[in-house]
This record gives C-alpha cells, structure tokens and sequence, in this order.
C-alpha cells in the first residue's frame, strides 16, 4: 500500500459537478493498493497516519498530529500510484489491484483510519473519475509505502 499524504488548508472532491466530499484544515491522502496488500498493511498505516507529526505547534515547528489540530481527512483512491513507466512511454497499471480486491482493502483503511483517529472520514467515489482541489499547506507532502517501512 501506498499513501501520498498532503497538509491541506482545505480540499475537495468533486464528481460530475457534485462536491462528493469537502474539509478544511487537515489531510488529503491519495490511497494506492496493490495485490499484495493485506490488513497488516492498512493497520500500520493507519496507525502511522494517526500519530504522523506534520503539523506546527506553537513554535512553528511540526510536533502536532491530525488529532492534535482537530483535523479533518479525506481518503481518495489512486491507482495511478502503482504505475510503471519502465518501458515506453505508456504507464502500465498493472501492479496495481483490481477493484474486487483493492474495494474492500479501500474500505477497511477507512474503517480502521476511523477508528483509529476517532474521526469521520470524507472519500473519493472508488473508480470515478474525480476532480481533486487543494490548498497544500507548508508545502508539506509525505509519501509512505507499508512494503518499505523506513
């Protein structure tokens, strides 16, 4: 699994013309699965997601997680995250799951994400075509992959 997550004054998710999903103050994180992607993998990234130090105490400096700054969160599914650009100039997919295998993984992060902060989450529309804005904060942009756990 694999997880661009990105400090956001506000973001939303439209879909056909239809705010899906709107937060101010918080994270976006773009959510890529993988087959070999299982529960031990939701579970440790959420539970790093939940505790992840990036926003500014009082001195500025990031010591203060999603909870700490009441945050909110939305989750967005985003295949293109497992693409190979090895050969040619046309990304292939193919690392990435299919639906009746990433759906459910999809689900379950967003399940245990919520339990993990105590927080509702806001999502994306898995497999639609959605327009994403944000206000990225800081810049502050962290990628983090649960098959290399640095």
């Amino acid at each position: 699994m694999k997880v661009v997550i990105q400090r956001v004054n506000k973001a939303s998710v439209t879909i056909n013309g239809n705010v899906k999903s709107k937060i101010d103050h918080g994270l976006l994180i773009l959510l890529g699965i993988e087959n070999a992607d299982s529960i031990e993998d939701i579970n440790w990234l959420c539970g790093k997601i939940s505790k992840l130090r990036i926003f500014g105490d009082e001195n500025g400096a990031m010591n203060l997680s999603v909870n700490d700054v009441d945050g909110n969160i939305i989750v967005v599914s985003q295949f293109t995250l497992y693409s190979s650009t090895k050969k040619g100039n046309r990304p292939s997919f193919i690392k990435a799951a299919k639906p009746e295998v990433a759906i459910p993984l999809y689900n379950r992060f967003i399940g245990q994400l919520e339990k993990e902060t105590q927080k509702t989450i806001q999502t994306g529309e898995f497999g639609a075509d959605m327009q994403i804005e944000l206000i990225n904060d800081g810049p502050v942009t962290i990628t983090i992959d649960s098959k290399n756990k640095e």
